[in-house]
């Protein structure tokens, strides 16, 4: 929010001819132009406020104050208070101003000089709630009239910023829905110029991706992200250098979710930007083949993700960024370890952690990966001596870094669950989730790290544990990422093996009903996981003496496994044993007896 409201502060302080009577506000102030620099806001307009009386050119000398009638002092007087304020330099000299202004006007001709002052305390970096004091008279004073304007979507841009700042989240994400609907509306009806109105909406549009990702939802954070590209796609030219970072941005989010294919074109868009405009050598294009390599690693092309990483260590390398590059090395290191290529991977680290200090989460994170390298070696005892290391460093950190120390169990205890040391795997869950759960931006995370917990306990035969674990990950994670994600299939999936593990088939049947329903649309009906959705759904289903559905659901197994080939005559073979067992066992059995599925369970 900061370069946004140096930039709106900027375009509200220009002077501007004064009108007939001075007045504060203007209610149909339209800006006569505007554009977006590197991500801001810059906006050339005309200040609301008034300049200098004019005189009467007949007149060599104004009379003195005390001989003007009443009415004329008062706006003269006004006249120099506006002054005074446009003239303040320093947020202290605008307060001060301001101060002297509200004993001379009513609290609408204040909500300009509010929304200005709302903008500075913001770009200085000041209170949230300091913010939103300012921010609210502005709006009381703007939302008079109930007319869309351009002035109202930016104190509604402010209100909810100031409220994210607070981690207000839903309020924030009142004010800048609110604000979209607005800006839609001038540029539907063409009041305002699309000059004028995009920068303000690609502002309000990030806002509400920023917001959104706070709260967990990532995937509607990502279609304001791309709201937000086709916006500076309308207002740059094709391949021009400020399309660079929207789409290295829009690749990181599609790479938060998973979503690797996506995110790719964005990734390679941002890589060829910016070597065009900045060689390279340049930070931005060691950042997109940071980016890249992540990508590339996702879609398990490792020789092609430890390339860019390599070429992205140059250049940070030569721009002295040790962070950076610290965390890139032990990115290397981990596709080293995917290729298969352990040693390399250790020699790799061992350097990294020289240059680490003692208890830093960097150097954690090289003990994890070390353990990680230990593990393939089958040096079990020596991986598990790295990750007590590595806890023993977080352990000091979760209440600077709790999200980062949160992700660190995570990762741990997945190398626990490797070497199957189930306990120590779930107890580290417990603790990442008890991190997690103070921390409202993180939902995605504290579903997913839900979720695990479950399945270990549903693998370790507490199944009565295990589903309060899945149901909460599951009302989470759909939040975050809507009903139809293929990870929440997965975990429906779990809820009906613990339901037909405790003998409920019927409560399992409608969790593998969900599950297959959500892996048909999100994986296609032929995917591996997809049918063993449905193998689950016949199970249970045959479970319950429900032959007729079991046989149909059997049925649409084998054909799935037909439709792979010869790499599938195993499991083809299998399914088909499994439908002539239930197609016996349904010999004395009415054809008409269950023959509708069971509803599926409100979600």
């Amino acid at each position: 929010m900061r370069r946004a409201s140096t930039s709106l502060l900027s375009q509200l302080t220009r002077p501007r001819p004064k009108p007939s009577s001075p007045s504060i506000l203007s209610r149909s102030y339209i800006p006569e132009s505007c554009s977006i620099s590197h991500g801001g806001l810059l906006f050339k307009t005309r200040s609301s406020f008034n300049s200098t009386p004019s005189r009467n050119i007949d007149t060599l000398a104004e009379p003195p104050t005390s001989l003007l009638p009443s009415r004329q002092r008062k706006l003269q007087e006004k006249s120099k208070l506006e002054e005074a304020f446009e003239s303040a330099k320093t947020l202290d000299d605008m307060l001060g101003a301001f101060k002297m202004m509200e004993s001379s006007f009513n609290e609408r001709e204040l909500g300009l000089a509010a929304l200005k002052i709302g903008l500075k305390l913001d770009q200085d970096g000041e209170d949230p709630e300091k913010i939103l004091d300012y921010a609210g008279r502005a709006l009381r004073a703007l939302d008079g009239d109930g007319k869309p304007n351009l002035l109202l979507a930016m104190t509604l841009h402010l209100m909810g910023s100031a409220n994210y700042g607070l981690k207000r989240f839903n309020d924030s994400l009142g004010y800048l829905n609110r604000a979209n609907r607005l800006l839609g509306r001038l540029e539907e009806e063409g009041s305002v110029g699309v000059a004028d109105v995009r920068p303000v909406h690609h502002a309000v549009l990030l806002e509400l991706a920023n917001v959104k990702t706070a709260m967990g939802r990532r995937e509607e954070a990502i279609g304001n992200l791309r709201k937000c590209l086709e916006i500076k796609e309308m207002m740059f030219e094709e391949g021009s250098v400020e399309l660079g970072k929207p789409n290295r941005d829009l690749a990181d989010a599609y790479v938060a979710v998973l979503n690797f294919k996506e995110a790719l074109p964005f990734g390679l868009k941002a890589l060829e930007i910016h070597k065009n405009h900045l060689g390279n050598n340049s930070v931005e294009v060691a950042h997109d083949r940071r980016i890249l390599g992540m990508i590339y690693s996702g879609l398990e092309e490792h020789e092609k993700a430890l390339e860019q990483n390599e070429l992205s260590r140059k250049v940070l390398n030569n721009w002295g960024m040790r962070s950076d590059l610290l965390r890139a090395e032990i990115e290397a290191a981990n596709i080293q370890i995917a290729l298969g290529k352990h040693d390399k991977a250790i020699e790799t680290l061992k350097a990294v952690v020289q240059k680490t200090e003692k208890d830093s989460e960097t150097r954690a994170l090289v003990f994890i990966s070390m353990a990680k390298a230990l593990t393939e070696q089958d040096k079990l005892a020596d991986s598990k001596r790295c990750l007590e290391i590595a806890c023993g460093i977080l352990d000091k950190r979760e209440t600077s870094s709790p999200s980062e120390v949160a992700e660190a169990y995570s990762e741990i205890s997945m190398q626990y669950e490797t070497m199957n040391e189930f306990e120590p795997a779930i107890s580290l869950l417990k603790r990442a989730l008890a991190l997690l759960e103070k921390l409202p931006q993180e939902q995605h995370s504290e579903g997913s790290v839900s979720a695990r917990i479950g399945w270990l306990l549903l693998l370790t035969g507490k199944v009565h544990q295990a589903i309060p674990y899945l149901e909460g990950a599951a009302d989470r994670l759909e939040g975050c990422f809507g009903s139809k994600h293929f990870g929440i299939g997965y975990i429906y999936n779990n809820l009906g093996a613990a339901y037909l593990e405790l003998e409920r088939p019927q409560s399992a049947a409608q969790m593998f009903a969900v599950a297959k329903d959500i892996m048909d649309v999100a994986l296609g009906p032929h995917h591996v996981d997809s049918i063993e959705a449905c193998q689950n759904l016949s199970k249970a289903y045959s479970a319950m003496g429900s032959y007729a559905l079991a046989i149909e659901f059997q049925q649409r197994v084998v054909d799935a496994w037909e439709s792979h080939g010869p790499s599938a005559e195993d499991e083809l073979r299998e399914a088909r044993l499994l439908l002539g067992q239930l197609k016996k066992a349904s010999g004395g059995s009415s054809s008409n007896e269950f023959s509708k599925a069971l509803p599926l369970p409100h979600r």
